[in-house]
């Protein structure tokens, strides 16, 4: 519990920004470096005092916690000296690679090569036997680190299994009363007995000023504190100015909710421990109610902010005025239990409580937990399964809502299991389930309300209104790195060590290998780093060619836009390969996986490489380029993108089209716009049998030369194609300026056409038909009398049928 009680402190110092989280000290006293180097000799002698204590059954928590601290300060020596000499290896091995591989099968070498390489051997075994003997340390210490952990896990579990007193047993009752009514004898016996001493008498009269004004600022702290800071949260938060900082101002004032009442309460302790009257009982008690006091209001605070009593507040779930309430109600009275069972905690610890006491007076504190937790489960679960529909009228759901119904699950389960368990005489076991997930969920909540701050303060920055941060991609992100960095907290929450977390640091920072390669943090950030810089290199050369030299040259948009991309493959792929380097990853180990990964390239993605390949070709090669127009695949209209797998045309239709670079680069396509944006045009008209075609072919040229984009040189020509059924059949060609306006011209020159045959009384023929009906007498008789026509159909099938008029 006191474990608790400090994660508790910590967590919440740390988030609000009042003290930066003291976790380093926590980490740093297991990371102890000293510049010395290890102590082989004083090594072996710890090594052999701590291997007999392993096996000692009777070995206490405390020792081995005690030892391991020891062995991590050893471990981390060794791991130190086992980059000793590491620069002058390196070098002595590139000095014996150049002279080239040792002779092989009995061949020999000149005698001056033999005998430089026997020195330059000797020298590297000679640095490298520092490194070899601490790696040996090394390993011996982390197999002795393991062990302890091994040691601490199993008793750890034993001790939540353990089956202890049942807390419903009324025999149990009688001593948990007098133990308790024994704990407050002790404690004014205590304090009646400093009392007695004058000396006590006379310090309290010399430090009374200091303690009544002491005692008076803790008082008015905790009578007016919380209930000024709510009124001036509610004032900035119905204030119309300053609308941008209204959500973070209102977060910021709001914490002074908890601040002032903690600070009271912290001046009182300091008031009562200053007045030197209560004995070791007192003190038990009086040092854990700032933990009680924090536990409590930072409840009442997280609940406001999670369900707000305004109405025109949006809340964490949608939920009425009245359930809000009493979920504030719930939320407080959680913390309020909590603080409670962190005294008792340590009331019982110092009074030496026996097991059934403690089982006692622990239960009630679960059963109400427990009860609580089920309410909260229930009514997460409720407002979560709310179903929701699309425009299409289908049921959907969100992450949020799937986490809350499993979230709420997991409520209602730890608030039956908990006290059941607890009843059957698992004390420690349902304390470990009820209580955790007490702080799991208030820490849940706290990371919803830091990300409506992050949200907020995205908003103020960006000037975005909340609706639009809350699509932004950035709060996002700052949230999921929140919940990342919550993960260590929820470890110890559920019974995890803080040595736990030191080993995973240090097995992180130490790295894994993977094909021969070791990847640690140090090699994962200069990898980042250095391609980061590689590829903001990349982009700013992009940029500086895009606006400053290329538009200066005479090179088309297609051609910049194939020395954009180009370099922007060169420098990305130089960009990694330096970075590669740099990290001092050797590619060489990953050779037999990358011919692996060729196998499946060459199968399973061989279209992919395919159409990469083509990409590159179409833009060294350059048979199309952005902007021009072309067809392809019954597929028409302008090359808007070339990327390294395909292409993207938007047609005439304002559509786009996604074409694989395979198919521009082994099929046909058409480039209207290649080079140049002169092409013909063809229009065909049809005049009637008798026209005059000498005086037809001068009034179509007419039109033709009369259009602004038609060219002179050539000429545009007007040929007689043929004789038509029913009309003669001409032809303009002509050829354009700009192909981009073909069906413009032809339209324009379709309206010209009608205008001047109309003019000159040219005739336009359309097809006509003669229809020859067989026996119309028939069709007579249908029309007087049907049923004689259903009687000559019968017997004359050549009639038509009625129902074909």
């Amino acid at each position: 519990m006191r474990r608790l009680t400090a994660i508790l402190i910590v967590v919440f110092l740390g988030f609000t920004g009042l003290a930066p989280l003291p976790l380093a000290p926590l980490f740093a006293a297991y990371a102890q470096e000293t510049d010395a180097p290890p102590d082989y000799a004083a090594w072996q002698k710890f090594s052999n005092s701590a291997e007999p204590q392993l096996d000692q059954t009777d070995i206490t928590i405390p020792d081995l916690e005690a030892l391991r601290v020891d062995l991590v300060t050893w471990r981390s020596r060794f791991s130190k000296a086992q980059d000793a000499n590491a620069n002058r290896i390196s070098i002595l091995k590139n000095q014996i690679d150049a002279l080239g591989p040792a002779p092989q099968d009995g061949a020999t070498e000149p005698e001056d090569i033999a005998g430089r390489r026997k020195v330059l051997n000797d020298q590297l075994m000679q640095l490298e036997a520092p490194r070899l003997k601490a790696d040996e340390a090394f390993r011996h210490a982390d197999g002795l680190i393991g062990e302890i952990d091994t040691i601490l896990r199993d008793r750890q579990t034993r001790q939540f299994l353990t089956l202890g007193p049942i807390p419903l047993n009324p025999v149990h009752w009688t001593q948990a009363a007098r133990d308790l009514r024994q704990s407050v004898s002790d404690i004014w016996q205590q304090f009646d007995t400093a009392w007695n001493v004058p000396e006590r008498r006379a310090d309290l009269r010399n430090n009374l000023l200091v303690i009544g004004l002491e005692v008076l600022i803790a008082l008015v702290l905790l009578g007016r504190g919380r209930a000024w800071m709510e009124r001036l949260t509610r004032y900035v938060q119905n204030s119309p100015k300053a609308t941008k900082l209204r959500g973070l101002g209102v977060f910021l004032i709001s914490l002074g909710q908890v601040i002032l009442p903690f600070f009271g309460i912290l001046l009182l302790v300091s008031a009562l421990e200053a007045s030197q009257l209560f004995g070791q009982s007192g003190l038990a008690v009086i040092t854990r109610l700032p933990g009680l006091a924090l536990s409590f209001v930072a409840a009442r605070w997280l609940t406001l902010r999670l369900f707000p009593d305004d109405s025109t507040q949006a809340g964490l779930l949608d939920l009425d005025i009245q359930t809000r309430a009493e979920m504030r109600f719930y939320g407080s009275v959680l913390g309020l239990l909590f603080g409670v069972t962190v005294v008792l905690s340590g009331l019982a610890d110092v009074e030496d409580y026996s097991e059934a006491t403690r089982a006692v007076l622990i239960f009630p504190l679960i059963l109400v937990s427990g009860l609580i937790l089920f309410r909260l489960g229930a009514v997460l679960r409720r407002s979560q399964t709310m179903t929701k529909t699309n425009d299409a009228g289908e049921s959907v759901g969100d992450l949020r809502g799937r986490l809350g119904v499993l979230t709420g699950g997991a409520l209602v389960a730890a608030g039956i299991g908990g006290p059941l368990i607890g009843a059957a005489g698992y004390n420690n076991a349902a304390a470990l389930l009820v209580f955790p997930m007490v702080l799991s969920i208030g820490l849940i909540g706290l990371l919803l309300v830091l990300q409506r701050v992050i949200t907020d303060a995205y908003a103020m920055m960006t000037g975005k209104s909340p609706e639009e941060s809350d699509q932004a991609l950035a709060p996002v992100l700052i949230g999921f790195l929140l919940v990342v960095l919550s993960l260590p907290v929820f470890a110890l929450f559920w019974g995890a060590r803080v040595t736990d977390l030191t080993e995973l640091w240090t097995k992180f920072q130490q790295g894994f290998t993977l094909a021969g390669i070791t990847i640690s943090p140090a090699v994962f950030m200069t990898f980042a780093i250095v391609f980061a810089i590689g590829y903001a290199i990349t982009r700013f050369l992009q940029t500086v060619l895009r606006t400053s030299v290329l538009p200066k040259t005479k090179l088309d948009t297609g051609g910049r836009t194939a020395i954009l991309s180009g370099i922007g493959y060169v420098g990305i792929f130089l960009a990694a390969l330096v970075a590669i380097t740099s990290a001092g990853i050797d590619l060489s180990s990953l050779a037999i996986v990358a011919g692996a990964l060729s196998v499946g390239i060459g199968f399973g993605l061989q279209n992919i490489v395919s159409n990469f390949v083509s990409g590159i070709i179409l833009l060294i090669e350059r048979p199309i380029a952005e902007g021009d127009w072309i067809e392809v695949a019954g597929q028409s209209g302008y090359v808007r993108d070339i990327s390294v797998r395909s292409t993207r045309i938007e047609t005439f239709d304002r559509t786009d089209v996604i074409v694989p670079n395979a198919d521009l680069v082994s099929g046909v396509v058409t480039n209207w716009t290649r080079g140049n944006l002169i092409g013909r045009v063809k229009v065909g008209v049809g005049v009637a049998y008798g026209s005059d075609t000498r005086r037809v072919e001068k009034i179509l040229r007419e039109i033709a030369e009369d259009h602004p984009l038609v060219a002179m040189k050539p000429p545009p020509a007007i040929f007689f194609m043929a004789f038509g059924a029913d009309s003669l059949n001409f032809e303009i060609r002509a050829i354009l300026r700009d192909v981009n306006f073909i069906m413009s011209v032809h339209s324009d020159m379709n309206h010209a056409i009608a205008k001047r045959f109309a003019e000159e009384g040219i005739e336009i023929p359309f097809a006509q038909r003669d229809v020859w009906l067989r026996n119309p007498e028939a069709l007579r008789m249908q029309a007087t009398d049907p049923d004689k026509t259903d009687d000559l159909t019968q017997s004359d099938p050549a009639l038509p049928d009625a129902s074909d008029e």
